[in-house]
């Protein structure tokens, strides 16, 4: 049964002292397919419009290298160092941006979503400075397709050039092409194999190598000349039919309506729906999601090719999916996020972009927590299940900064006898409430609360 104060701790990003908690699952959905409020409060730019861009950064490099005289090559050098600077700054605006989202926006939910998409579909910056590119990319390839078809956010994920880029995509040369017969490169297939083990059918599906390569080499030609937009280049892509999951494309000749053939249908398949249906339903349910919940959004999935809202209404009509047991713990960013929302945090209380500000409050929090931010270990993501995030260490680190840093950026602390319901609803446990009220300041207070059971689990 539907649960306000649920709705927005297990499928949003936590209770907030601003908004009134949503009241029902249509009102949850229409939200969802409704106006991107908060991206138009804190807004971002598209991947296609960051600047430095990776070919801004190659010509920085260049001009050092191509330097004539001594003092073209120190200009050149402060150039860089300007360029890098901003990439720093991008990078601690981007995330500021992200949890002032998730603190601030009445639909929690959209907020969650992209956060799972983004994991699901993982990038990491090749190097330091393609790190402020990553939340270019989930603006532009994620957060509009959130509530919309599977298959139109995969095509965005791919054809994305910081995915190009993540994956070696934009070195696979078919290996009968014109430019493979000339030889030097040959196919890379990364992008396919990732797309079918884990953005797609998963790794439980009946697919093989040979569907791998064969993915591959249709993928061929999909490039990033420039670091900034993406090109179907011809002269890369190989010639020929592939077979990919059975189904025959470019019998009509190469080109890029062959690969948004086969996304479609890749996006479309019955193990798809079956491999994205169960890890929505792990990330916001539990480990171990019943197979109920998992079978009705798949059938949603199916009945709907991908209509990515009416597999979340499934879920959110389901009644085993409102369980009162908090099975789930908040992954380090997920709790950052929901804790700084219910202390109302507002932009005010980070304004600062100085690296001496957010990193000692934030960035080395996360890390020592477990979770650096947009930084996992793989194109897999961060790990779902909750075991790996309960620790000593990383609990450690989640009540130190619960005690020690909040009130570093927050100006304003509630009551902890009143924060105790803020951020835990109308019926918090006892022992949350006998604890906040008996800490010995208002900063212990509130790190009771924020680092309790009650609130690290959803």
């Amino acid at each position: 049964m539907f649960d306000p104060i649920l709705a927005e701790i297990r499928f949003g990003t936590g209770l907030s002292p601003i908004h009134r908690p949503v009241q029902s699952a249509d009102t949850m959905i229409a939200r969802l397919k409704g106006p991107d409020v908060a991206a138009g409060d804190f807004g971002w730019t598209m991947f296609r419009n960051t600047r430095p861009s990776p070919d801004d950064l190659l010509d920085a490099g260049r001009a050092i290298r191509d330097a004539e005289t001594e003092a073209a090559r120190e200009e050149a050098l402060a150039a860089r160092r300007e360029m890098y600077d901003r990439v720093g700054l991008l990078y601690r605006r981007g995330f500021k941006t992200s949890l002032l989202r998730a603190a601030r926006a009445e639909d929690g939910f959209r907020e969650a979503l992209v956060d799972f998409w983004a994991d699901h579909f993982t990038v990491l910056a090749k190097n330091a400075q393609h790190r402020h590119l990553v939340m270019g990319y989930i603006e532009e390839a994620i957060r509009p397709n959130v509530a919309g078809r599977f298959q139109d956010m995969l095509i965005a994920v791919v054809t994305n050039p910081l995915m190009l880029l993540y994956l070696d995509q934009s070195s696979s040369v078919g290996p009968n092409s014109p430019a493979g017969q000339r030889g030097g490169r040959g196919l890379n297939e990364n992008l396919a194999r990732e797309m079918l083990e884990l953005h797609t059918v998963g790794v439980e599906a009946e697919y093989s190598q040979t569907d791998v390569r064969q993915l591959a080499e249709l993928l061929t030609g999909l490039t990033a000349p420039s670091g900034d937009h993406f090109k179907f280049q011809r002269n890369r892509s190989e010639p020929g039919e592939e077979v990919v999951l059975g189904r025959t494309y470019g019998s009509g000749g190469e080109g890029f309506h062959n690969v948004v053939e086969a996304l479609t249908d890749i996006a479309t398949h019955p193990a798809t729906a079956r491999h994205i249906s169960t890890k929505l339903a792990r990330h916001f349910i539990a480990d171990d999601p019943p197979e109920e919940v998992i079978a009705v959004m798949a059938d949603a999935f199916r009945a709907t090719n991908g209509d990515l809202a009416a597999v979340y209404e499934a879920m959110l009509r389901h009644d085993q999916a409102w369980t009162p047991e908090r099975l789930k713990v908040k992954q380090p960013i997920e709790f950052m996020k929901s804790a700084c929302r219910a202390l109302g945090m507002g932009a005010n209380d980070i304004a600062s972009d100085r690296p001496g500000d957010l990193h000692p409050a934030f960035f080395s929090p996360l890390i020592t927590m477990g979770q650096e931010w947009q930084k996992p270990n793989g194109p897999d993501g961060w790990p779902e299940r909750s075991d790996f995030w309960v620790t000593p260490q990383f609990m450690a680190a989640r009540i130190s900064w619960s005690i020690y840093k909040v009130n570093t950026f927050m100006t304003h602390l509630e009551d902890p006898r009143d924060f105790v319901r803020t951020a835990l609803g109308p019926n918090p446990p006892e022992d949350v409430v006998f604890a906040a009220g008996a800490a010995a300041n208002i900063r212990d207070g509130i790190g009771v609360v924020l680092s309790s059971a009650a609130f690290q689990r959803r």
